[in-house]
């Protein structure tokens, strides 16, 4: 038995594993981390596996239907994002006329499986629904029993069936530690974050009810589950072996959707960074309500570099609207004290949410040229389906489209949403004037040249310029 693990080809630099799917502005590249976290799992069994992420490597589909054709893997399982599903499934479709049988995860397939069942039409053998660590074992286990199986979506005589409801691993120390083995860690790149960068969680689910955030509402629940401090660093430790440039330049990003929010938690893996005696840098993310200038500077003296922080909006009407349940006065104290102490943020800004105006968008625009932010990035809101922001678009008339392809535009993001008043162009060209008027002010672009600490670090900034004003100039060139 022999299983291939794919993050499949799309559109060239499109970035399927974060929470936008698309080709950034800064041509961000992430690692597959929940199909390495798969990929691990199946290891653990004994169960012969490969993880390809053909992104990263610059492959095509033809490399895809080759390397199928040519190894015959007895399992293929895809990944799926809403812009990318067409080309997805046709994936899928290479795959199993090379005679495998095909799994697909990720949050397309996952909010809308019996959809993407038919629109398969016997491409895909079976959908792992949300949090699919363990769901694919038990597929390629007990194939093809899969009525056995919870957790998944198959045809059962011509129709999409739901097996029962698998719940949340309570456990995440349980989990192996993501088979980064797989891949060359140096291929990834994110012009905010050090270089090279590993991504890293130490716990998984979200309290919040922001209505937009697509991994709460349809992969990893509300439902806060932590790993073990000693855990967490055990896999720094082993990450820092598999990929030593990660403490020689770079860091680590921890992508819980809040590492601050259980502080106890929070410091106790600080202080176990300190007492091994780890020399590493790290950014987190963090909300603007759990401001603590006791975290703060115990994040600080165990080598935390950034707090990536969504910010969304600078007007009250528009955070209540996304249901954020915080204010632009938590904004303002959450900067306070991370200038106190010493810590660079970077300001997450979406643009074009329920409730958003010509005055919204300005206000928000101010905000994020005032704040005192490190770098910031701004988004046009993107309804995916599985969240409350999707549902209220549809019952209120403003998707435009679910025709999926169209999500994206040569790539890139797309506005999907026309609000009366402001149109899917004018927030899309909000998102570039943001972008633009933060780092174009000269006072900016000096300081961002003079505060270099390393070549590593002069490679991340250049590269990340270089991708922007390539963005701009094909932007230019389309209109």
């Amino acid at each position: 038995m022999s299983v291939f693990i794919i993050n499949e080809p799309y559109v060239k630099d499109f970035n399927r594993t974060q929470r936008w799917a698309a080709r950034t502005r800064g041509r961000v590249l992430r690692a597959p981390d929940w199909l390495a976290y798969a990929t691990a799992v199946l290891e653990r069994e004994g169960i012969p596996v490969k993880l390809f992420d053909f992104p990263a490597r610059d492959w095509d589909k033809d490399r895809l239907r080759r390397l199928v054709n040519e190894q015959r893997p007895d399992f293929v399982v895809l990944d799926s994002t809403t812009p990318s599903i067409y080309s997805d499934i046709e994936c899928a479709r290479m795959c199993k006329e090379a005679g495998a049988t095909v799994l697909m995860v990720g949050p397309h397939a996952s909010a809308r499986p019996e959809e993407t069942i038919e629109l398969a039409d016997g491409a895909v053998d079976a959908i792992c629904i949300g949090e699919y660590d363990y769901t694919v074992l038990d597929v390629v286990k007990n194939y093809p029993h899969l009525e056995t199986v919870n957790g998944i979506c198959f045809l059962d005589r011509g129709k999409p069936k739901r097996t029962v409801f698998r719940p949340l691993i309570e456990d995440l120390d349980s989990l192996p530690f993501p088979a980064w083995h797989h891949l060359d860690l140096l291929r990834y790149f994110d012009g905010s974050k050090l270089y090279p960068y590993v991504d890293i969680f130490s716990g998984r689910g979200c309290p919040h009810s922001c209505t937009f955030c697509l991994w709460p509402q349809v992969m990893h629940g509300r439902k806060v589950r932590l790993r073990s401090p000693e855990n967490v660093v055990d896999e720094m430790e082993r990450d820092i072996a598999l990929c030593p440039k990660v403490v020689q330049g770079g860091e680590f990003f921890f992508e819980d959707d809040t590492f601050t929010l259980i502080k106890s938690n929070a410091v106790a893996i600080c202080e176990e960074i300190v007492k091994r005696g780890l020399k590493v840098k790290f950014s987190v993310n963090a909300r603007t309500d759990t401001a603590d200038e006791e975290l703060f500077r115990i994040l600080k003296a165990a080598g935390c570099r950034e707090l990536l922080v969504g910010f969304e909006s600078g007007d009250s009407n528009v955070l209540t609207h996304m249901q954020k349940r915080e204010s632009v006065d938590d904004a303002r104290r959450f900067m306070e004290l991370a200038h106190k102490t010493k810590l660079d943020v970077h300001g997450c800004f979406v643009i074009g949410l329920p409730g958003e105006t010509e005055d919204s968008i300005g206000k928000t625009i101010d905000m994020a040229l005032g704040l005192g932010l490190h770098t910031v990035q701004f988004s046009g809101a993107v309804p995916f389906p599985g969240t409350r922001y999707f549902d209220y678009c549809k019952e209120n008339g403003l998707l435009k489209t679910e025709q999926w392809d169209l999500w994206l535009e040569d790539g890139e993001q797309a506005a999907v949403v026309d609000y009366p008043g402001l149109s899917r162009d004018r927030v899309k060209q909000a998102v570039d004037e943001g972008l633009k008027k933060f780092y174009f002010r000269p006072s900016y672009m000096l300081k961002f040249l003079f505060q270099t600490r390393s070549m590593s670090d002069l490679y991340r900034k250049l590269r990340g310029a270089r991708n922007f004003l390539s963005y701009l100039w094909n932007e230019r060139r389309a209109t």
